[in-house]
């Protein structure tokens, strides 16, 4: 926060990792007020220079469950397929957490993803104007999102161990090239 009230800047998490990282952060002002929030990812070349950033502010009107509903829509049409076959695992690593549950397990099992997630989760999609609290919450909005004809396609991941931030786009079955909404997450692990 700035000293003066002034709108400043505040980095509320920053994940570790070393190639690549990512941090949520706020804007603020009035010493109090809080305002957007957003995400950004950050990854480096071989000579630490930044070869990439995806930031990704909160949308400023929120459309709740009826952006499951344009999706609906929008693969209105869509065939079911076969759930993919996995391997179970369990990666310690907060990158690693994310890769297996978007790359391996998305659209199998979701008894398999719900494993990964505390009992006591806070879990904020800036779509919505409230957080959703407890493992049941997440569970229901994981189901909402889960239906044919849309897959969350991961892009880039950092290295982190305790966080992770990673991008991804959600793809929409018959929708034409380059259409596809993009996105950027950051997840957190309890590593006590």
């Amino acid at each position: 926060k700035s000293k003066n009230g002034s709108p400043g800047f505040r980095v509320d998490k920053v994940s570790d990792g070393s190639t690549a990282c990512g941090f949520a952060w706020t804007w603020t002002s009035n010493n109090s007020f809080e305002g957007l929030r957003g995400t950004t990812f950050v990854e480096l070349n071989s000579g630490n220079q930044i070869q990439y950033v995806r930031e990704i502010p909160e949308p400023l009107y929120k459309p709740g469950d009826l952006i499951i509903e344009v999706l609906k829509a929008a693969t209105a049409d869509a065939t079911p397929s076969s759930p993919p076959n996995y391997t179970s695992k369990t990666p310690k690593k907060a990158n690693e957490i994310a890769k297996y549950l978007f790359n391996d397990v998305q659209g199998a099992d979701p008894e398999e993803a719900m494993r990964f997630f505390d009992e006591s989760i806070v879990y904020r999609d800036f779509n919505y104007e409230d957080v959703l609290n407890g493992k049941a919450e997440v569970k229901k909005f994981i189901g909402d999102f889960s239906f044919p004809g849309i897959t969350f396609a991961t892009q880039r991941f950092d290295d982190g161990v305790k966080a992770t931030c990673f991008t991804w786009e959600v793809v929409i079955e018959g929708a034409p090239e380059g259409s596809a909404i993009k996105g950027i997450s950051f997840y957190e692990i309890d590593t006590d």
